[in-house]
């Protein structure tokens, strides 16, 4: 049974009107009054007045917000962290946020869209990244999504371009690019990874040491250290073949420990009457998790006897000597994609005269004969802000005495040439005739050293020395 009661109005005991209808407009309460649900019951209809209920529970780590709620965010306590919006959000749903210990600027809070629009936007994920920031955020329909309706640093970053930070290393800049260049160990950290609307990956190089030149009187020239790079989305420099795509960080801050590889060292020479040693390959860098690897090592004649001391593979392989004719050692050791770097030069004795000595390989090609063999071809960026060669391989070293023609090509010094940071071959000599030594790779590019040669038959000289790494990171950090 149902009953129904019909009235224009309800008053309370005052005579003010409780309820009251007047041409299809329905009034509820009478001025002054104050409207209340019961605990536990809900309404529909009326929509919201753009206000939240702040929350007392301050937030420190990763939450899904509510509708209607305000949340104050404290990234100080443990570190950048993500709210996520709710799902199937209604129209008029409201959330809020608040730099509650002003660190957003140092440790970012992510807005995770949970599959719906921010300001029309479904690409990215905004950060809040402005110290002291507070967002109030309003769904407003499928097309546009979630809208900032307040916002007091006057941008949402995620929908306006945001930039990569970081520290460590030694910093430049190059027009809106950040460069770190690090020649000794150290710690690269990124503190912001900001968005593809400004910058949100890193452009690298890492180059490990590069090899030793083996020892006289044909010393291979030494491989170069192992060349890996990768080139940012935004980025403007010009980047070799052998570039990869840019490194992406997904959360910050994030903590990558840099080390530098050191140079292979030389051999020790001597009269020929006793044992010399040979060099030595290079060792490896890191850098954002990416390895050069260390320069092979050249090929050399230690010993009077004629017993020769091996040449080694590499990020890119040591040269060879006659003494192992036809046989290159490997570059690109351990394989990687783009590839590292190339073999050394093969070797053969005898004719044409000099005796062809293999150089070192390098980031772009192998060694090429020039009678004595030309160190491989590094690479020449301006990832640094100037353009610069690492990465060379070294020259070979002459086995003909100084006094003899060399063939077109051939260093000054009548050793095998080298570029891009890589050490020219040595000269040999008749005896009571100066030598000039292999010289060693260009510090901090990974380039090889250059073989050794002799004086005479009485005194075998060293190889040059490896060049010792380089890790270089750059970003763009402002528009």
């Amino acid at each position: 049974m149902t009953s129904t009661i019909k009235v224009n109005k309800i008053q309370n005991q005052c005579g003010q009107n409780i309820i009251n209808e007047n041409s299809n407009t329905i009034t509820i309460g009478a001025s002054g009054d104050t409207i209340a649900l019961a605990s536990g019951a809900s309404q529909t209809g009326f929509g919201r007045s753009g206000s939240v209920n702040w929350q007392t529970s301050i937030k420190t780590t990763a939450f899904t917000a509510a509708s209607g709620e305000g949340y104050f965010c404290d990234t100080a306590t443990t570190g950048a962290f993500e709210v996520t919006l709710p799902s199937s959000p209604s129209v008029g749903d409201i959330v809020a946020l608040k730099d509650y210990a002003l660190s957003f600027d140092t440790a970012n809070l992510t807005i995770n869209r949970n599959s719906s629009p921010i300001n029309g936007s479904n690409s990215v994920n905004p950060v809040l990244s402005t110290e002291g920031q507070s967002v109030v955020l309003v769904y407003a329909d499928s097309t546009k999504g979630w809208i900032p309706t307040q916002d007091d640093s006057s941008t949402i970053q995620g929908v306006n371009p945001a930039y990569m930070a970081a520290t460590g290393g030694t910093t430049s800049d190059d027009g809106d690019f950040r460069v770190h260049t690090f020649t000794g160990p150290g710690t690269f950290t990124v503190t912001a990874i900001g968005n593809s609307l400004g910058s949100d990956s890193i452009s690298y190089t890492v180059i490990g040491g590069g090899g030793a030149g083996g020892t006289g009187p044909t010393g291979g020239g030494g491989g170069a250290g192992g060349y890996r790079e990768g080139k940012g989305a935004p980025d403007n420099y010009c980047a070799t073949p052998l570039a990869a795509p840019g490194h992406s960080i997904p959360s910050v801050p994030v903590a990558f420990p840099i080390t530098i590889g050191a140079g292979g060292s030389a051999g020790s020479g001597g009269p020929e009457a006793f044992n010399s040693s040979n060099g030595n390959s290079g060792s490896p860098s890191t850098g954002l998790g990416f390895v050069g690897a260390g320069g092979g090592k050249g090929t050399g004649q230690p010993a009077n006897s004629g017993s020769t001391g091996p040449g080694a593979a590499g990020g890119s392989g040591g040269g060879n000597n006659p003494s192992f004719p036809n046989a290159a050692y490997a570059g690109n050791t351990p394989p990687v994609s783009p590839p590292q770097g190339n073999p050394g030069g093969n070797s053969h004795p005898g004719s044409p005269t000099p005796a062809e000595v293999g150089g070192g390989g390098g980031a772009i090609s192998t060694s090429q004969p020039t009678g004595v063999w030309t160190g491989g071809c590094g690479a020449e960026t301006n990832i640094s802000g100037s353009s610069v060669g690492r990465a060379g391989g070294g020259g070979g070293g002459s086995s003909t005495a100084g006094g003899l023609p060399y063939p077109a090509g051939v260093a000054p010094q009548g050793g095998g040439l080298a570029v891009d940071g890589g050490g020219n071959g040595a000269r040999s000599s008749s005896p009571g005739t100066p030598s000039i030594p292999g010289v060693s790779g260009t510090a901090n590019t990974g380039g090889g050293g250059g073989g050794g040669g002799r004086q005479g038959s009485v005194v075998n000289y060293a190889g040059g020395a490896g060049g010792s790494g380089v890790v270089i990171m750059r970003y763009k950090f402002q528009n």
